[in-house]
């Protein structure tokens, strides 16, 4: 059976774990140090390493991986494989055996930290997941296989969970096809980069496009979410895309729901559930009446 040493942290790198597991020996696992999550700051494992100390596969969590050649020599992987970590390998790394990426994108479009929130924010119709061969270089080795699924109209958690499942499955066919895969360089004229997402990102304005706001909604949806200086908008729909109305104004209420329309620069979106600074999250209509405002009124953003 082959030996697999594995470097992942996120849900995302769980789901390749977690396939992994299933087909091979795990003889080690390599994650995020314990962060601290919440507004207590209660130290929290990451998802890959829960996992693993369940399954009794020994866990490191260094914060550099210079000077970890030596050990990981000593634990004789045939493979090791990386999805998501969240650290560079250094060369005296890659050298121990041959190191497969699962990249959240199809490279050579998207190199970098936000593949999937990128995916969305361009509104692509296509994205997947690329098995490569790491090199020293960011995301720009040469390519081992690939799997693609429609983006559609899918949040960044739901399509992070089908890229995840989608990884493992690849992953999985590359080990076992290893001999026979040739390679295929990446064009580097195609090449492009994301960045890390920070948290101002998130801030949006009713004078953007409703479409705008909710696409970026959908691609920062499980951090940084999407918010005005006044509230964070938790849960939303794109009621439409046309037509001109005075960004903020309050043009629906539906007492069923509790929901509401608001009108932006151009066409409308749905807010189900909002959450003003300092407060827990409301449903809209609660948070109009404890405001005093209603249809025709503006909802400030400042």
């Amino acid at each position: 059976m082959k030996r697999v040493i594995f470097f992942g942290s996120p849900e995302y790198g769980l789901a390749v774990l977690r396939r992994l597991a299933e087909e091979f020996q795990v003889v080690a696992v390599y994650t995020q140090p314990d962060r601290p999550v919440g507004r207590k700051g209660v130290m929290t494992p990451t998802p890959v390493k829960k996992f693993a100390e369940e399954r009794g596969i020994p866990v490191f969590t260094p914060t550099t991986l210079k000077g970890e050649g030596e050990r990981l020599r000593q634990l004789n992987p045939d493979f090791l494989v990386v999805a998501a970590y969240g650290l560079l390998l250094p060369t005296e790394v890659l050298k121990v055996a041959p190191p497969i990426n699962l990249h959240g994108s199809l490279l050579p479009k998207y190199r970098g930290a936000s593949p999937v929130q990128q995916a969305i924010l361009n509104r692509d119709w296509w994205t997947g997941v690329t098995g490569m061969e790491m090199v020293e270089r960011l995301d720009a080795g040469p390519m081992l296989g690939w799997s693609y699924t429609e983006v559609g109209e899918k949040r960044v958690d739901q399509l992070m969970e089908e890229l995840g499942e989608m990884a493992g499955e690849l992953a999985v066919e590359i080990l076992n096809r290893s001999p026979n895969i040739k390679p295929v360089p990446q064009v580097e004229g195609l090449a492009s980069y994301t960045r890390k997402v920070r948290k101002e990102d998130g801030l949006v304005s009713f004078s953007l496009p409703a479409e705008e706001i909710w696409v970026r909604w959908r691609a920062y949806y499980r951090w940084p979410s999407i918010f005005t200086p006044k509230f964070k908008l938790m849960e939303i729909g794109l009621e439409s895309r046309g037509g001109e109305f005075t960004p903020g104004e309050i043009l629906e209420v539906d007492s069923r729901n509790r929901s509401g329309v608001v009108g932006c620069r151009y066409g409308k979106i749905r807010i189900y559930q909002i959450q003003p600074v300092g407060r827990r999250v409301l449903k809209f209509a609660d948070f109009l009446n404890g405001a005093r405002l209603g249809v025709g009124d503006i909802l400030p953003e400042k």
